[in-house]
């Protein structure tokens, strides 16, 4: 059942003037124009329901608190919007700022875009979600989100603070911060086009960030903070603070990835700080701050549990740009790394040290330096005669070592993204094609991003739950 309480004073924008109504008196107005403005509560107790719904038309709320509690199950809340606290769908416009939002149900996402033309624009608000499958800010089928100075808190399993999921769409967030603490729950689940600026950014049980198939996220100005400590399925063995990927569900397109972190710093907690399966990436690194207070390595780029065996490893060319990097690279059999350090760079580390692994091309130019920690083995090598310290270890460029102090002029490996092939090996609990269930106008999206869209949505813990992506999808699809 969904109750409206209304304060005794509200202001209604009409045609651009604010009239102020009720001042003074006892009695309650209601409100009818585009605009709310006013102390109001929103609460919607019913399974599927909305505490606030908006379909092709524009409307502002302000300075009111919505409370959702119901349950839902996975395609229909997580696709089309479903038990969403606040709904827009349908080519609206919905404007939200200084409001509350409370979520306490399984698939009670907070504030839901849903479909091409529809934009969610929210500002100075809190969010708060403790059930699983519920994240903060959701976006599919091709909707519009604009978030700023936000704090959002989710708690529940497979429930990221900043979300999307089939279809995708545009996501921008500016400032605030975005915390997560539940399995499967990384602070941003892609399967859009996501950038986030001035924002602090915290998980405490999942990756930081998944990218799933072709999508992307930028980060500008942000902190990164990761300890992924527990696991939704056994598909993958790592830990990870930015997993790029791709589950195989049909919920993102196959494609190349995208992950930009500049002018930002990046600790994780445990193991590894990139992890590159079952897809071909780029990843874009200038001047981040990166710190690993783990075990791991840097980056691993290998198979797991996703996509075809003998097929689905990580190729991926990483660009790092004034940027110092610290820790070994490991890439195995089936996969693929270009390595470019330009603008002064530096790496420290050691790769491939078992000998026996991917094609591996390193290029430093502009000054950039490697100093080895240990036996390396690559497959090509450009840079100048200054540009390798071998500490006293040995390269090995294609077999043969390396003479310290020679220039060397190598080729980039050609990276082709075979995750599409095959049988697929689908996750456990994705799903094979589009779900029966209809979209909130009746139809429903193709399934993959629109036309232009970036990045996916699929990751997360290390498997993808109830039809969504690993570490951003629930328990209940183990």
């Amino acid at each position: 059942m969904k109750s409206k309480v209304l304060s005794k004073v509200m202001a209604c924008t009409i045609a651009g003037s604010v009239i102020f109504a009720g001042c003074g008196s006892t009695e309650t107005a209601e409100v009818t124009s585009e605009t709310v403005d006013a102390t109001e509560n929103y609460t919607n107790d019913e399974d599927g329901g909305h505490a606030i719904e908006v379909s092709g038309e524009e409307k502002s709320y302000s300075n009111i608190s919505v409370t959702k509690t119901g349950e839902s199950e996975g395609d229909e809340a997580d696709f089309y919007g479903e038990n969403s606290a606040i709904f827009a769908t349908d080519a609206a416009t919905l404007t939200l700022q200084d409001i509350a939002v409370d979520t306490n149900g399984t698939h009670a996402n907070a504030v839901f875009s849903y479909g091409e033309g529809t934009i969610v624009n929210i500002s100075d608000s809190t969010i708060t979600t403790s059930g699983n499958c519920s994240g903060g800010l959701m976006t599919t089928g091709g909707g519009t989100m604009n978030a700023s100075n936000l704090t959002i808190e989710t708690s529940g399993n497979s429930s990221a603070a900043i979300r999307s999921d089939r279809g995708g769409g545009t996501v921008t967030v500016t400032d605030g911060t975005y915390k997560t603490s539940g399995t499967g729950s990384p602070v941003i689940y892609s399967t859009a086009d996501i950038t986030v600026s001035d924002a602090s950014l915290t998980s405490t049980a999942s990756q930081g960030v998944v990218v799933e198939g072709n999508n992307s996220v930028t980060l500008k100005n942000v902190t990164l903070n990761a300890d992924n400590n527990t696991k939704n399925s056994d598909n993958s063995d790592y830990y990870q603070a930015v997993m790029i990927y791709q589950s195989m569900s049909g919920d993102a397109a196959d494609g190349v990835a995208s992950f930009s972190m500049t002018d930002s710093s990046l600790t994780n907690e445990n193991e590894d700080i990139f992890f590159i399966t079952n897809t071909v990436a780029t990843i874009n690194l200038e001047n981040v701050d990166i710190t690993n207070n783990g075990d791991g390595v840097f980056l691993r780029a290998s198979a797991a549990g996703w996509g075809s065996e003998g097929n689905n490893g990580g190729q991926a060319d990483l660009y790092a740009t004034d940027q110092i990097i610290d820790g070994d690279i490991i890439v195995d059999d089936v996969s693929a790394l270009n390595l470019y350090l330009q603008d002064g760079s530096s790496y420290t580390g050691a790769i491939n040290s078992d000998a026996e692994a991917g094609e591996v091309y390193v290029d430093l130019s502009d000054g950039s330096t490697w100093k080895l920690t240990g036996d390396s083995y690559i497959s090509s090598l450009t840079c100048d005669s200054d540009s390798i310290d071998l500490n006293g270890y040995a390269l090995y460029v294609d077999g043969k070592a390396y003479t310290e102090n020679s220039s060397s002029s190598g080729a980039a490996i050609e990276l082709v993204s075979t995750s599409g092939n095959g049988d697929g090996n689908m996750p456990d609990g994705a799903p094979t094609e589009k779900p029966d269930g209809e979209a909130p106008n009746g139809e429903k999206t193709d399934g993959q991003a629109p036309t232009g869209d970036a990045p996916g949505n699929k990751q997360g813990a290390q498997e993808p739950p109830s039809g969504e992506k690993p570490d951003n999808k629930p328990d209940e699809k183990n």
